[in-house]
């Protein structure tokens, strides 16, 4: 009975992480993004004749920035359906 309890403790305490960190890694990925459109959108707006060299750049970056994202969500989805601290209770 014990360890069915620690078992619950720790899938407990697992989602309340994984809520955590995807609802963090959102944020993050949310103001990242911004900052750089906003960014993008000031340097082009000063230099016109330059908004065609950013924009690459924009792209790699918003798609770094959403890279983190997506492994943060990889690895709370491993969290969620292979926990691997709860084989090491067993």
């Amino acid at each position: 009975m014990e360890q069915a309890v620690l078992i619950a403790n720790v899938q407990q305490f697992t989602a309340i992480a994984i809520g955590l960190m995807i609802g963090l890694a959102g944020v993050g990925a949310a103001i990242g993004v911004a900052l750089v459109g906003a960014k993008f959108l000031e340097g082009a707006a000063r230099q016109p004749e330059s908004a065609a060299a950013l924009q690459p750049k924009l792209f790699v970056i918003a798609g770094l920035v959403d890279a983190i994202f997506i492994i943060t969500v990889a690895v709370a989805l491993m969290f969620a359906f292979g926990n691997p601290l709860v084989a090491l209770i067993k």
